[in-house]
């Protein structure tokens, strides 16, 4: 009986022990959720509902579209500060935050109608209404919910599609890993703020979505490829030139930068000119940014306690990509023309969980998963496999502008057919692919503003053009003559009968684009200095300890993952960089004897299991906009359309929570106090039973028993 009792409450430990891991597999301190509740401030986009502003006038226009983003970020920690008592009673809310949110937002609307009216000669009209706000529960049922439109009905179906996809998951998987658990308190990982389980999905239980629209008589088939590295100088901060410029802390959230170096809140088109630049070209001194993604694993930043960090939400250990691959492809149906300097590019919509998902553009998968892709999930990838967030931006000019209002009217994305709207013209496309060693169950998230929750549907990615005329030129001649060309060099020209969505067979084409930029090269010039004396600059990242790569089936990749690293690390030498001094780009032609880049540039898919990659790539929720090929395999994307197959959920819930644990291996490695107490619980009942039995016999046997009775 003692052995019996043992081995139950052995088994009863283990299986509430178990009940009380991460939703990802990994050994958390998080608590519980009493399930959905109001949970963030919704407030209407002024910038998406302006008229045209005058030129002379965005300059204001945009400082006050920045103080309200700042006074929506205020309102929401008073929120989170009285967030008891607004349980209780939801009116405590309307009289201590929404009122006094709604008369700041009113105040800054009419000093945009004046601003607007003073050029303009009229002020417009019902601006007023936008002052209004309102609560919004965190139900990732809603996640992405709203408003459609602006050009964009092929991307919104398929986005639609993905939602509909992870919202069935999510009642099977979300919830048999502890749905609604968060790290500290509240609902959400980072310190109630989110992500929560409802926002990951296995990628496996993901049918592929992908698919590549057709190449016409005339396309641009040609690619270029520019290297700028995986932002190993750590240049952060929380600007953002584009939306808010002059205006520090403007995106209340952190970036990655690489390329330029002197983007910040008050960077001028000169400054940008004139900057240094992390792309191994030196005529590309173009910026990419996008938010960072951060690990919650109980690490923080020095930016804990500043703004874009720890003071709006933003906590966890910034992760380091391990890949960033830029490709800048043709039109299924046309040639392309050249993009004007200092032309910008916002795609995806950083509050697009409060605004809908008209604008969103998010695309997450895994390393040999990627022809099924997420919108308004994160990925759960399995052993071996990256997570990969890709970016393909609007592929459509106006001709004109380099810039407007909202800063999206002057681009748009081509239809399903690869056809821009009238009046626009079809410039290169540049398509982002940003590849993350996440170890085995760690909860992640991009930076957000607060009352976006980290949502995955608001990631989002910017874009100047500083490319010098020369290299812009040959960058279009390269995409309308079908070469394929890195860093400005000429390789082969793809296979007549190569298809649109298809990256060309390739062993010219090295691995470069994908592997970390190489920072020491001689004809470079000397390392970046800090961004110290920017009145904006990001506090300096401390060094983090080492973390063990996802993929050790890698051979090539060295014992320390560079993605963990501190972030001044250099990058990895590459032994496939030139080594002339004169040399400052990569010659295609004479890659094909140039062995394969080692650590972090590696190709990370090459452990991937599955054998249904095919080589698409990552498909932004915009592909049609785009058919041209892809650099080898499953580094780089590939254009897909803009009508993704139904993607169904696979019944696989118990693959699927398996992936979540990392294997057979590791259940079976947690689950062993429950397997001793089950030996103990049979060793107590055969014992028990064998007493039985000699009890039996000392009495004279059954027949003994049958004549007593």
């Amino acid at each position: 009986m003692a052995l019996m009792l043992g081995g139950g409450g052995l088994i009863a430990v283990n299986s509430y022990a178990s009940a009380g891991e991460g939703w990802l597999g990994g050994e958390t301190n998080r608590t519980r959720s009493t399930g959905p509740t109001a949970s963030t401030i919704d407030c209407p986009e002024v910038a998406n509902g302006l008229p045209d502003v005058p030129e002379t006038a965005r300059p204001e226009v945009d400082r006050e579209l920045a103080t309200l983003d700042s006074q929506i970020t205020e309102a929401y920690q008073r929120f989170v500060d009285v967030k008891e008592q607004v349980d209780k009673d939801p009116e405590f809310a309307r009289n201590s935050v929404l009122e006094p949110l709604k008369n700041q937002r009113a105040a800054g609307l009419d000093r945009i109608a004046v601003a607007i009216g003073r050029v303009a000669g009229e002020r417009p009209q019902g601006l007023q209404e936008m002052a209004t706000c309102t609560l919004k529960a965190d139900d990732a049922d809603d996640a992405g919910a709203g408003a459609r439109g602006g050009g964009q009905e092929q991307q919104d179906e398929g986005q639609d599609q993905a939602q509909e996809q992870g919202q069935g998951q999510n009642q099977d998987q979300g919830q048999g890993q502890n749905q609604g658990q968060g790290q500290g308190q509240g609902g959400g990982g980072q310190a109630g703020n989110g992500p929560v389980a409802g926002d990951f999905v296995d990628i496996q239980s993901v049918q592929p979505n992908v698919q590549n629209p057709q190449q016409r008589r005339g396309a641009s088939r040609g690619v270029f490829s520019t290297d700028c590295g995986v932002n190993e100088n750590g240049k952060f901060n929380p600007d953002n030139v584009i939306v808010a410029p002059g205006v520090s802390n403007g995106a209340h959230h952190m970036h990655d930068y690489v390329g330029n170096q002197a983007n910040d809140a008050f960077a001028s088109d000169d400054d940008l000119a004139n900057g240094q630049t992390t792309c191994r070209n030196q005529g590309d001194k173009s910026t990419y940014y996008w938010p960072v993604l951060r690990a919650q694993n109980g690490q923080n930043e020095n930016d804990a306690d500043a703004d874009g960090g720890g003071k709006d939400q933003n906590v966890g250990e910034i992760l380091t990509p391990t890949e960033v691959t830029l490709n800048f492809v043709g039109s299924p149906v046309s040639k392309v023309t050249a993009m004007p300097r200092f032309l910008r590019i916002i795609t995806g919509d950083a509050k697009a969980f409060v605004n809908g998902n008209a604008n969103a553009n998010a695309s997450w998968s895994c390393t040999g998963f990627e022809d099924r892709q997420l919108k308004d999930k994160y990925p759960i990838c399995p052993q071996g496999s990256q997570v990969v967030r890709s970016f393909k931006f609007q592929s459509c000019w106006d001709g004109q502008n380099a810039d407007s209002a909202n800063h999206r009217t002057h681009v748009a994305f081509a239809d399903g057919n690869g056809n821009c709207p009238n009046g626009f013209q079809a410039i290169p496309q540049l398509q982002q692919r940003i590849v993350y060693d996440v170890p085995q169950g760690t909860v992640f998230a991009v930076d957000s503003f607060p009352e976006q929750l980290h949502k995955p549907i608001t990631d989002h990615g910017d874009f100047i053009n500083v490319f010098d005329d020369g290299l812009m030129k040959d960058l279009v001649s390269c995409i309308n003559e079908g070469r394929t060309c890195v860093n400005g060099a000429t390789g082969d020209a793809p296979p007549a009968g190569d298809d649109a969505g298809q990256a060309p067979d390739a062993p010219d084409t090295p691995d470069a684009p994908d592997a970390p930029d190489e920072q020491n090269e001689p004809n470079e010039p000397p390392a970046v200095p800090d961004q110290q004396d920017r009145p904006t600059a990001a506090p300096e990242v401390k060094d983090r300890p080492a973390t063990p790569p996802a993929q050790p089936e890698v051979k090539e990749q060295p014992a320390t993952a560079p993605a963990q690293q501190g972030k001044p690390t250099p990058a990895p030498e590459r032994p496939d960089a030139p080594t002339p001094a004169s040399e400052d780009v990569l010659d295609t032609k004479d890659a094909k004897d140039t062995p394969e880049p080692e650590g972090a540039g590696a190709k990370s898919s090459a452990a991937a299991p599955p054998p249904e990659q095919n080589g698409t790539g990552t498909d932004g929720a915009n592909g049609p906009e785009t058919d041209g090929p892809e650099t080898d395999g499953p580094e780089t994307d590939g254009p897909e359309a803009s009508e993704p197959a139904a993607n169904e959920p696979v019944a696989n819930d118990a693959g699927a929570a398996q992936a979540a644990e990392g294997s057979l291996a590791s259940t079976g490695a947690q689950l062993w106090p429950s397997a001793a107490g089950a030996l103990l619980l049979v060793g107590g009942a055969v014992l028990l039973r064998t007493g039985k039995r000699r009890e039996t016999a000392a009495v004279g046997g059954p027949s003994g028993r049958r004549r007593r009775s």
